[in-house]
């Protein structure tokens, strides 16, 4: 297919790209927890601590960091595989109850926890679309799925789109890809890896603050903890199934086919 050729898509294809087009671009995740609790995100912002921002970003890398090695090094083989959300959104659901009761001070326990629960369900759909989970490549595709937040002005303004997200962090995954290939997760501290966990957890803090400032809404307790939580799972479970599915059709169409074809769609 030379560069001036239109992408011709098959029917289902065409279908798929735009499904993944809505999932990626759709409302971000403080839209939807407002939506749900009924209660803006601000009013929970107010709420909290002084010096919680900085807390947020330090354990979002704690818990990228811990889930990166507990989570994909644990996949099992196969590729193709149907995935199983509900079992994911039951356990995140279960650790957003202690949150839900414990609130901010229990945040350095139950992120880690469910972060690495969510990035097996990450993992989980890229499997489900053909992904070599035991490649680096796979590997870091799931890890990124955490930079993806949806479209909206309450989340991460700048560069938010997709594919924008994707531009952004390439080098670094390309480079932390190259030292899994060769050294594997032994050193999880190396410079190249750092460099991108730190870039995935500025824009996964984002999120994360949204979720802390819906835990500290009042009268949200241990029920509402799960609710924000299996939001939460939602949101990434979502993103996957759009960053994975593109991934796919790149692996048949080439990639910048496919982000010509995504990019012309409406919305």
């Amino acid at each position: 297919m030379s560069d001036n050729t239109p992408l011709r898509l098959s029917a289902a294809d065409q279908q798929k790209l735009a499904q993944a087009h809505q999932l990626l671009e759709s409302p971000g995740l403080a839209a939807r927890f407002s939506d749900k609790l009924g209660s803006p995100i601000e009013a929970g912002l107010r709420r909290l601590p002084a010096g919680w921002r900085e807390k947020v970003n330090n354990l979002t890398q704690y818990a990228l960091k811990k889930a990166l090695k507990a989570a994909i090094s644990s996949m099992g083989e196969g590729t193709g595989k149907p995935p199983s959300p509900r079992l994911h959104k039951l356990a995140v659901a279960t650790s957003g109850g202690v949150g839900g009761v414990f609130g901010l001070s229990a945040l350095a326990l139950e992120l880690p926890v469910s972060t690495t629960l969510i990035l097996r369900a990450i993992a989980d759909i890229a499997r489900s679309e053909g992904e070599d989970l035991h490649h680096p490549d796979s590997q870091l595709a799931c890890l990124t799925v955490f930079a993806l937040g949806g479209s909206g002005a309450s989340d991460d303004g700048a560069d938010s789109g997709y594919f924008a997200v994707r531009a952004a962090l390439a080098q670094s995954v390309s480079q932390a890809a190259e030292h899994l290939a060769s050294r594997g997760l032994t050193q999880e501290g190396a410079p190249v890896l750092v460099k991108l966990i730190t870039s995935v957890a500025q824009r996964f803090s984002v999120q994360v603050s949204q979720k802390v400032a819906a835990q500290a809404i009042p009268a949200i307790g241990a029920v509402g903890g799960a609710t924000i939580n299996t939001l939460f799972i939602d949101h990434y479970q979502r993103m996957a199934k759009g960053h994975f599915a593109i991934r796919a059709l790149e692996r048949e169409y080439g990639a910048e086919a496919v982000k010509a074809a995504y990019l012309a769609l409406p919305g």
